[in-house]
């Protein structure tokens, strides 16, 4: 991380100061606004109307069993602390993240004064840009992300994503905290784009995700949608079937059981939203985009595409180009904004 935003999140804080002082437990009064068994408010960790903020994570002292009534995400800067969630201790390293859902009971053990952790505290209805851009595309992550907006636990209570060395991972969380940390203007819709992004890079890395032990359901779910996105050029059924070692026929079934669409709609929904990120990101010709990502037939993927996202890939690429061009103007102009207003101060 960036050294001058580590600076920042290593100052000894209040709290930590009256901790050092001789306080040998947290203040519950700062998290909890009720008695009994302790859930972190958002009433108290975040301001009225917002979605979204950013608290380094207090360090020297053990953090109690606790639940949160929002999404935590835990990013460690620098160090790695130890959590207890259900039960499950969670060793969190330096680059890699945490997610929690409002179920997740936890406790973490203290941590020493160059263990730098950073916690998201999100409100469900943040994520409702990010949700969008995922697509229909069903992946682990997606199902986490379903069930906190449902307050469920269907989909396990926690995400541990092993992801230190991924560079656009880390890059997209500093920009984050960097915003957060400077209240940048139009700060919520930058943030909610910027996490969408991050939860787009984070589903190519499904084998780097830890989780609380899961049912053999979710175990097999998750192997058919980690096949699916490997291969999703030339996956075929039966090639699953015997890499799993099951009949062709009862893995049919129970991928439609599990994830409530066939296997040839998990398929062609994965090769759409590849083809859309390349119509989106390169400038290879459509036809090219078609081979990419399995599909021989340029006149059958032209008709598939346009029902998927209702317009033609060529119609695609221009909307995107032109969305990102006003996306970059308004950047400048903003860029503009600021520098106009220190040098109005210089005067």
């Amino acid at each position: 991380m960036n050294q001058q935003l580590l600076s920042r999140l290593s100052v000894i804080t209040e709290e930590e100061q009256a901790i050092l002082a001789g306080r040998g437990e947290i203040d519950a009064s700062l998290y909890s606004a009720q008695s009994g068994p302790m859930v972190v408010d958002s009433g108290k960790m975040l301001e009225h109307g917002k979605l979204i903020r950013i608290r380094p994570h207090t360090r020297f002292v053990h953090f109690p069993r606790h639940r949160h009534n929002y999404v935590e995400v835990i990013y460690m800067c620098q160090g790695q602390t130890t959590h207890i969630i259900d039960g499950n201790r969670v060793l969190l390293r330096a680059g890699e993240l945490l997610l929690l859902n409002q179920n997740a009971v936890q406790e973490i053990l203290p941590a020493g004064r160059s263990d730098i952790a950073v916690n998201f505290i999100i409100l469900p209805e943040f994520f409702d840009t990010a949700f969008r851009m995922l697509g229909e595309e069903e992946n682990n992550l997606r199902d986490f992300l379903i069930s906190c907006l449902r307050q469920e636990n269907r989909f396990g209570n926690y995400l541990h994503f092993q992801v230190s060395d991924v560079l656009p991972v880390q890059n997209l969380i500093e920009n984050m905290v960097w915003t957060l940390l400077n209240n940048q203007p139009d700060k919520r819709s930058v943030n909610q784009i910027t996490m969408g992004l991050l939860f787009l890079q984070l589903t190519h890395y499904t084998e780097r995700i830890q989780s609380a032990s899961q049912s053999p359901d979710q175990q097999l779910a998750l192997q058919i949608l980690r096949y699916i996105d490997e291969n999703y050029r030339d996956g075929e059924l039966n090639e699953l079937a015997a890499i799993l070692g099951y009949d062709v026929p009862w893995l049919s079934r129970t991928v439609k059981r599990l994830l409530g669409r066939t296997y040839k709609e998990l398929l062609q929904i994965k090769r759409l939203n590849q083809a859309a990120f390349l119509l989106q990101s390169t400038r290879l010709p459509v036809t090219d985009i078609c081979a990419a990502v399995g599909y021989d037939n340029t006149s059958y993927f032209h008709r598939i595409f346009r029902e998927y996202y209702h317009q033609t890939p060529r119609d695609y690429r221009r909307l995107q180009a032109a969305e990102a061009a006003q996306a970059d103007g308004g950047a400048a102009a903003d860029n503009r904004s600021v520098s106009d207003r220190r040098r109005g101060g210089r005067r």
